[in-house]
């Protein structure tokens, strides 16, 4: 088969599917994205033009589907190239997000599109105002509505489309529902794996060394920001400081914004080292930034307690990995972490705004070692059953299959 993906970051979400399918040797694989150093071999990965930025006097609800708009005639317009040279796809995949696929069906009309459709924003009883620490102002709620124009588009051309969580699918509407397969992502279980040996030797992270005899808390996300809990975990480390003088605290996160506001001024570990001064000892509380994925697979199997908070919102890889390497996960009694953690089952759960209890929790887990064990092989015996690449990538080549109508 001929198959055309487009995202704006090569490979995005695709890398997996995209491994599966050179694996075949008998596949023609394309991808349009913006240019970057990113190569897989096997898939010709083709750059399109960035697109113009959104015109400044445009209505501020406006601009990102200016910006979709604008993107999905530079898409086109590559396309359009493509499709002169003689390149004929079977089906198209892409990201519905910033507008790729929108003009698509355009150039090459009754070819499927299967989009993968990751969220539609709401003003309540999700992220918005989840968190009253950083309320949002009604006047903003016009332009969080209009977030969804891109959505209502991509759902509007009567396509295919895709989602990860059982979550995420609720986000949308329900007469959505049926344009939309739920289709759970995988972790390599080979590699995010538990590693018996991982606390019988030091663990090194940039310039710091974790001894055998520390006890080490994890935390990480893309960035350090409020929607991942990175506020409420850095008001737990004073407790767990205080109450153990052998623990190890460990930040993994960059200082950008994935999600959500910045601070008014400066980056959010600022902010938090700021407010918390010296109870936050820097030589016990490591901030590497983002590290090599060697050494974070690493980090998770040494980990004797792992955080994984979020507000209502996407959930991250990392908690998906986390559990696959056996972790003693703790995670925030949110919608979003409660599709993959069962309280004492596999891991543990915590009010988002109670950082006394997160602390408490992750000094349980610590040192009750029964526990600890028992949710840690509960853990990985769920990232078995639900989790395994393997099963995702078959489920992901028959709802191919589905789409196009042929295997």
């Amino acid at each position: 088969m001929k198959f055309l993906f487009a995202h704006q970051n090569f490979p995005g979400q695709y890398v997996h599917i995209l491994q599966h399918l050179v694996a075949k040797q008998q596949h023609d694989l394309v991808f349009l994205s913006e240019p970057n150093r990113n190569r897989i071999n096997g898939v010709r990965a083709i750059p399109y033009p960035k697109p113009s930025l959104p015109a400044t006097e445009a209505h501020v609800g406006a601009r990102e589907l200016d910006a979709a708009l604008r993107r999905a005639e530079v898409v086109q317009a590559t396309a359009m190239n493509l499709k002169s040279l003689g390149f004929e796809p079977d089906i198209i995949l892409g990201h519905h997000g910033w507008g790729e696929l929108l003009n698509l069906c355009d150039v090459w009309p009754g070819v499927p599109i299967l989009g993968y459709f990751e969220f539609f924003y709401r003003i309540d009883g999700i992220d918005v105002n989840f968190d009253l620490e950083f309320p949002t102002q009604v006047s903003d709620y016009a332009r969080i509505r209009a977030k969804n124009a891109v959505n209502l588009l991509a759902l509007n051309l009567g396509q295919h489309g895709q989602t990860p969580t059982q979550w995420q699918l609720s986000t949308y509407p329900e007469w959505a529902h049926p344009f939309i397969t739920l289709l759970r992502e995988g972790v390599k279980l080979d590699v995010c794996k538990p590693d018996a040996q991982a606390r019988r030797r030091n663990l090194v992270i940039g310039k710091t060394t974790i001894k055998p005899n520390e006890k080490l808390v994890t935390y990480v996300a893309r960035d350090l920001e409020p929607y991942r809990g990175f506020h409420m975990m850095m008001r737990a480390i004073p407790h767990l400081l205080r109450a153990r003088k052998d623990i190890r605290v460990v930040m993994v996160g960059a200082d950008g914004i994935s999600y959500g506001a910045p601070p008014q001024k400066g980056t959010w570990r600022e902010t938090m080292l700021a407010e918390l001064g010296d109870s936050i000892d820097p030589d016990r509380v490591l901030f590497p930034g983002r590290i090599e994925y060697n050494t974070y697979i690493a980090m998770l199997q040494r980990s004797d307690a792992h955080v994984y908070f979020s507000y209502p919102f996407v959930a991250s890889w990392s908690l998906r990995e986390a559990l696959a390497a056996g972790c003693f996960v703790v995670g925030s009694d949110t919608t979003t972490v409660r599709e993959f953690v069962a309280h004492e089952q596999n891991g543990m759960l915590v009010p988002f705004f109670d950082p006394k209890a997160l602390a408490d929790t992750l000094l349980r887990g610590i040192e009750d070692t029964a526990l600890s064990r028992r949710l840690r092989d509960n853990a990985r015996k769920y990232a078995e059953k639900h989790l395994a690449m393997d099963d995702y990538l078959k489920r992901y080549d028959a709802l191919i299959a589905k789409v196009v109508g042929r295997k």
